[in-house]
């Protein structure tokens, strides 16, 4: 499997303001002083070497994932609006052909994450063949409401590729098998209206999408009580939108702190934790301070297991 990383924001699109865009280009070329780069020949090599802070942004666009498995299938996880640059290299394939098969998963209907659905070039195309996975029964009135009048000039159901609506059983032990050697599984998360966590295994490599969704303490070990769905997986994308002293005064809005993640990832025996669904107001600063401060916390557990990261935009993992 190989995972890629389109949208990594929470709530709304967050793109770089000027200020900070200015502020990231001032300490670039504070760092090109202090190195002396003299040659433009040098110029890849310096950009390589700088902090993620400044060498790249994390993105501004809201959550969307996809999964290529080891037979060349994509299969994307929500539809924010990361989904439009997907859309557009998916256009150069057989999508711009007419000859595409589109799947796409949802993991809830929460506007951030179908926002981008509109804007995906390929549901345009005659011919293409849109797959739509979800544990709810209402999936198709949820993407046609957001393009209904006056909210979108094109209706959803106007759209010219075929559409094919697959409804998921919600049952955590239920394994459906998209291919031969391909199984996905969800598990229900706390989070208002709900939100489904996915599980996709494929030779010996289990990969889980968990975005939108408030663990605790008590959450955690009500969990470890009745399933061994999140345990040992290689790699885990989990909501990580607060800091603890947030998570305490946003009780029931349905988000984790990056120190609960940390929690929940070295107590499952995780591979490799990545952070994701930043809070739309954190600047790139404030998310490099708050991994830092994740990784301090997961000093202070012993972790020597579990790799952890910060989601970043065009990240991708190879399983």
């Amino acid at each position: 499997m190989q995972i890629r990383l389109w949208g990594v924001r929470g709530s709304l699109p967050s793109p770089i303001n000027n200020h900070e865009y200015r502020g990231k280009l001032k300490r670039v070329l504070q760092s090109a002083v202090e190195k002396k780069l003299s040659s433009a020949d040098d110029i890849d090599s310096f950009m390589d070497s700088l902090p993620d802070e400044i060498g790249h942004v994390f993105g501004g666009d809201t959550t969307c994932v996809s999964v290529r498995s080891n037979s060349g299938n994509i299969y994307i996880l929500d539809a924010g609006t990361g989904i439009r640059r997907l859309g557009d290299e998916l256009m150069e394939g057989d999508c711009g052909k007419g000859k595409g098969t589109v799947n796409i998963l949802f993991t809830h209907n929460h506007w951030d994450h179908i926002q981008g659905l509109p804007f995906f070039r390929p549901i345009y195309v005659p011919g293409n063949t849109l797959n739509i996975y979800s544990p709810y029964p209402d999936q198709k009135k949820h993407l046609e409401n957001q393009m209904n009048p006056p909210h979108f000039p094109a209706k959803f159901e106007d759209t010219l590729s075929a559409k094919n609506y697959h409804l998921l059983d919600r049952s955590p032990s239920k394994v459906v098998e998209l291919e031969d050697d391909l199984k996905v599984s969800i598990y229900p998360l706390k989070h208002p209206q709900g939100c489904y966590a996915y599980k996709f295994c494929q030779a010996g490599k289990t990969f889980i999408f968990a975005t939108d969704t408030e663990f605790t303490g008590e959450i955690i070990e009500n969990i470890d009580s009745k399933t061994d769905f999140f345990k040992n997986a290689d790699l885990l994308i989990l909501d990580s939108q607060y800091t603890l002293n947030e998570a305490f005064l946003k009780v029931d809005w349905g988000h984790t702190s990056y120190t609960m993640a940390v929690n929940c990832a070295i107590n499952w025996n995780i591979k490799t934790l990545l952070m994701t669904h930043h809070e739309p107001a954190y600047s790139d600063d404030i998310l490099q301070e708050n991994y830092k401060l994740a990784l301090s916390h997961a000093d202070m557990l012993n972790n020597s297991t579990t790799k952890i990261l910060l989601a970043r935009e065009g990240m991708i993992f190879d399983l």
